[in-house]
Order: structure tokens, then sequence, then C-alpha cells
């Protein structure tokens, strides 16, 4: 129990980040140890300073905790924390993953397929009926559909995988308890039964202009793939996708009518190579590779000798059920130049697959 109290109060330390955050726990190594820490010890992590030494030494951050928990405890909430094993393995490999979040539901965030749909919230009849083909799609598939429980394609995605018996999850700027819009409330609630809501905002938050793009980027790390249904030149949509790309996850657009404002961020995107175009679930699950059979690596293949960075980066995808090229270069300590050429002799022992956006998993 003080754990978990330590470790909200980590993030309601006033003018500690995730940057910083993430500092202190690297440093010291728990949120526990962290709030057991002299004075003097806070002093010499590198850019901490005396404000937030004695913002860390106050009791208001534990006080604030305590409050959270204890909603926590009578709503059925839970929190997950970065270096909880629950911690949704996918946000974690992102730059700047929050250090905690939130979440209500009945809801599997480590589903072997997750999807996030975004579009306008004012999508027109063709945006509704692309959204509407891509679920009917994707049914058989059972992804974990994620968006923001916005107006327009949010709520029409969320709806559908209603209808279809899809999980779907809705990722918030603001507290549990909060729902904007407010006419959402009976969404959220129906989706909790296979699915839920996700946030990384403490339960007396209210949305903020300013959370919106924090949101977009959860709902971009959480997923292995953006669809952009439509959405026009400049918005939540595009901030998404250009998060995505910058997380190194595929990004797919839908296209539009030339000249149709309703669609022309999905027209820049295709146009830039920052989207795939496709015109169906079908493309989608086509470009992810999930109707190609997967090699299997046979016990012979799977005892072959292997150098120390080959063993590295096996070690690193039996814990990650996939990676980035970037990532595992990073993770396992071996330089851009030398992955590559290590990946693809792990692909001729038939031990690694690729898939689209440079990302590698085990063979099975």
């Amino acid at each position: 129990m003080k754990d978990q109290i330590y470790k909200i109060a980590l993030t309601k330390i006033p003018k500690v980040g995730n940057k910083i955050g993430k500092r202190l726990l690297d440093h010291f190594g728990s949120a526990t140890n962290v709030f057991s820490a002299s004075k003097q010890d806070l002093a010499d992590v590198f850019g901490i300073g005396d404000q937030r030494v004695s913002c860390i030494l106050s009791k208001k951050p534990i006080e604030k905790a305590e409050k959270e928990l204890k909603y926590l405890t009578e709503s059925g909430a839970k929190a997950l924390f970065v270096k909880d094993k629950l911690y949704p393995r996918r946000l974690k490999e992102i730059s700047d993953p929050p250090l905690i979040v939130y979440v209500k539901g009945n809801v599997n965030l480590d589903n072997d397929k997750v999807i996030g749909i975004v579009g306008t919230r004012k999508p027109t009849s063709y945006g509704l009926s692309m959204c509407d083909f891509l679920l009917e799609d994707l049914k058989e598939y059972n992804p974990l559909i994620v968006s923001g429980l916005a107006y327009g394609i949010d709520a029409c995605a969320h709806q559908n995988c209603l209808k279809l018996g899809l999980p779907t999850l809705g990722v918030v700027a603001h507290g549990l308890p909060n729902i904007y819009p407010a006419r959402h409330k009976n969404l959220a609630k129906k989706m909790s039964k296979n699915g839920g809501l996700l946030t990384e905002f403490t339960h007396n938050i209210e949305a903020e202009k300013e959370f919106f793009p924090m949101r977009n980027r959860i709902i971009a790390g959480l997923c292995d793939a953006i669809v952009v249904v439509q959405t026009a030149d400049r918005g939540g949509s595009m901030i998404s996708a250009e998060l995505a790309n910058a997380y190194y996850k595929d990004v797919f657009a839908f296209p539009g009518r030339s000249g149709d404002h309703h669609s022309a961020g999905c027209n820049r995107l295709i146009k830039e190579n920052k989207a795939q175009l496709i015109e169906s679930g079908a493309d989608l699950a086509s470009n992810l590779g999930w109707d190609e059979p997967r090699p299997i690596a046979t016990q012979t293949a799977l005892f072959q000798t292997l150098n120390d960075k080959e063993q590295k980066v096996i070690t690193y995808l039996r814990d990650h059920a996939e990676a980035n090229i970037d990532q595992l270069s990073m993770k396992c300590e071996i330089s851009n130049g030398e992955i590559s050429a290590v990946l693809l002799e792990l692909e001729f022992k038939g031990l690694v697959i690729p898939s689209p956006g440079k990302r590698f998993s085990l063979a099975r």
C-alpha cells in the first residue's frame, strides 16, 4: 500500500514531470527510495535543484497520493506504474511514456494486435462509412481498438466495437470520472465491459486544451499502428499520426477526393509518405502481415550457437513481443551500424522475423 502511494506521489511533485521523474527513478531505483532520500542525496541528482528538493520533502505529494488511492479503491480503477509488469509494454517503449497510467474496465492492454483509430470530430458520411467497413473487416482478427472518446470518428469506432464485440479502449485527457464530452458518459460505461478507459491524469483533473496532445501520444504509443480515417489538414489526428511516425509505428490513411478539405489531412499524409494508403481492413491486415503464416523456429534452431550480440537481441525479444530496430540498438547496446547485420543473420537462422515499420519479433 505504501509503495503504491509513493508511486502516485512521484507524479504529484510540482515541477517534476515524466523526464525528471524517470531521472529520479533511475538514480534511486524506486519511488519509495525517492521519498526516503535525504535532502543531500536528492540535491546530488543532476538537474533537480533546491526548489524540487523542497517539494519532494514536503508532505503534499503524499497527501495527494493518499486521496488518489482512496478513489482507486472505491472505484475499482487501477494505477499501473512504468516499472510494473502490467504496465502496457508498447507504451513503455516510446521515448516519453507517462510514469503512471490509470485504467478502469476489463481490458488486455497487451493484446496481440492493437490498432488506434483517429479522425475528425465532424466526419462526413464517407468517413463514417469507412470507419464502419474497417471494423467489420477487422472483426475476425479481434484486435484491441484504441481511440480518444471524442465526437466523430472516435465515437464511431468505439460504438462499432460495442456492436461487433471487439474490445475497445478510450484514452482520455482528464481524470477517469470526469468524462469529456459529457454526452459520452453512457458510451464510456458500456465500454468498461469489454475494454475501458485509460489516462495519465488523477481523478480530480478536468479536461484542458493542452492535455489533448499528451493524450494523443498515449494513443500512438499503445498501438501497433494508427489508422487515420478522415481528417482535415490540421488537428489532433494529424498530431497522432506525426507522433506514431516518431515512435516508429505504422500509419495508415483512407484517401479522400481531391480538394475535399474533410480528407485533406489524409491525402497529405499519403502524399508525403507519412501514411500508407488503405481502402479496407483487409488492406490493413495485409500490410501488417496478419494473414501470413509465421515460420516455425525449431528446437534445433533455438539452440544454434549465437554470438553475444545475437544472444542479446534474442533475450530482449523473449521479454518483449516486438521491438523496432532503434529500440533493439539502444536496449541491446549494439551500434546502429551493426544492428542491421545482426538482425539479418538472425533472420537467416530463422530466429526472428521482420514486420512493417522496421519491427522484429521472435519466430514461433
